[in-house]
Parts: C-alpha cells; sequence; structure tokens
C-alpha cells in the first residue's frame, strides 16, 4: 500500500511539473485546437474533409497556407456568413456556394485555429479578440 501511494505521489508530481512548464500560450492554443476540433467535425468535415483535404472540384481544401495567410482578416467573415463566387485555392478554380453559419465568435475562433494549427501544421491562434474584430467589419 505505502509503495501504492509513493508511485501516486510521484506521478502526480510529474503531471505537476510537465503542466507547469506549458506555457500560457501552449494552453490556449491546445484548448482552442481541442474544442476546434469538435466544431470542425460537426460544421466543416462533410464538405472540407477529415484533413481538409477538400472534396473533388466541388469543395475547396483547407490545407492552401497561403491562401489562408493572404487571406486571414476575411477568414472569420467567410465562415460565419459562407461565400459565393469564384475561389482560387491551392491552384485550383471553385465555384459553388459556402452556407452561412450560425457558429459563435468563440466557435469560429477555435475552428480557425484548429485548421492552422492541426491540419496545416502552423503554430499561430486565432485569438477571440481578432475574430470579434472580424465579424464587425465584414461586408
Amino acid at each position: 500500500m505505502r509503495t501504492l501511494l509513493t508511485t501516486c505521489f510521484i506521478i502526480g508530481c510529474l503531471i505537476s511539473a510537465v503542466i507547469g512548464c506549458q506555457s500560457e500560450i501552449d494552453i490556449r492554443t491546445a484548448q482552442y485546437s481541442v474544442n476546434g476540433q469538435k466544431v470542425y467535425i460537426a460544421h466543416c468535415q462533410n464538405c472540407h474533409g477529415e484533413k481538409g483535404e477538400g472534396l473533388g472540384n466541388l469543395y475547396p481544401p483547407l490545407t492552401d497556407t497561403k491562401f489562408l495567410e493572404t487571406n486571414r482578416q476575411k477568414l472569420a467573415c467567410i465562415v460565419k456568413h459562407g461565400a459565393t463566387g469564384e475561389l482560387e485555392i491551392a491552384g485550383k478554380k471553385f465555384n459553388n456556394t459556402m452556407p452561412a453559419s450560425n457558429l459563435s465568435a468563440v466557435d469560429i475562433a477555435y475552428v480557425l485555429t484548429y485548421i492552422n494549427t492541426k491540419i496545416n501544421k502552423g503554430k499561430e491562434i486565432f485569438p477571440l479578440n481578432e475574430v470579434e474584430k472580424q465579424l464587425k467589419n465584414c461586408q
């Protein structure tokens, strides 16, 4: 029994040390990514694929990091209000309508962070204040 308690204590200390060594940014990125994955599965995966690969000529991939970087200031508005018209993504032209969503600003921050950090292996999150600012300026 004493050995079990000692082992549990040591494991607890190790877990505390690991968690304590993570920066606030790492913890927030992990939180956004985990929540973003849930949003992505529920609202985006059917069209954009499990890994953001898109669906043939119908729905664009979410893996074109150049497109995402160039259009970063528009992404929250696209997720919230949808998109129409031709878009060139990953060297292909897409001309389908993306429907508007009923996602909250925080859900949009989560899903954009998931797309950037997990699908595209980027480092930056989409903080809630950035998403809220974008949504106020949607045209």
